[in-house]
């Protein structure tokens, strides 16, 4: 991870109304430049759940069918300005952030039908689903940030064990409701 990852303060802040219009406008540009090569765009992460406090960073999630040729997606992100983040050691993902001075957004471009492509839209739809869960979440992610304010990879670690705990509940959710993905978001 470099070092502009590892020096930025982890902050919780209270969930903004302004967090879906800002996806929609992302969403919609993000639309425009892949086309087809872009089977799905979603709002993805804590930023997706009305009501859910979070780090003030849009996930957007792009789903694909290959990740070669990966200009058929990284030349149309570069185009709009996002960063292909080549040092990045999650192999399930092609990740991309905003340039420099410009608001913060990841991009995961992950294949579709992967199961961290699956994980990250169930997650986010158990959350939306369950607002008892999303509170507990909020409150664990609060308690994190204030022992691990200056370390995102502590902070990341030491929520996993809930993470994992809502997942199993969300997979629970879906085998008793028959979930699957709605609509793509753009």
């Amino acid at each position: 991870m470099d070092a502009a990852h590892t020096d930025e303060r982890v902050q919780i802040v209270a969930y903004r109304d302004t967090w879906p219009g800002t996806f929609a406008a992302l969403g919609s540009r993000l639309r425009g430049a892949l086309g087809d090569v872009a089977l799905r765009i979603d709002h993805i992460g804590s930023t997706s759940v009305p009501g859910l406090a979070a780090k003030p960073v849009i996930d957007i999630q792009i789903s694909v069918a290959e990740f070669e040729p990966v200009d058929s997606f990284r030349g149309p992100l570069r185009e709009l300005g996002f960063e292909h983040r080549t040092d990045n050691p999650d192999r399930t993902k092609r990740y991309f952030r905003e340039a420099p001075g410009q608001r913060r957004t990841h991009i995961h471009v992950r294949r579709a039908g992967s199961f961290s492509q699956q994980y990250a839209l169930l997650f986010r739809d158990f959350l939306r689903a369950h607002e008892d869960a999303a509170k507990e979440y909020a409150d664990v992610k609060r308690q994190c940030a204030a022992e691990h304010s200056h370390d995102r990879e502590a902070y990341v670690e030491a929520k996993a064990f809930f993470v994992w705990e809502l997942i199993r509940r969300a997979d629970g959710w879906a085998q008793r409701t028959g979930w699957q993905p709605g609509p793509s978001d753009a």
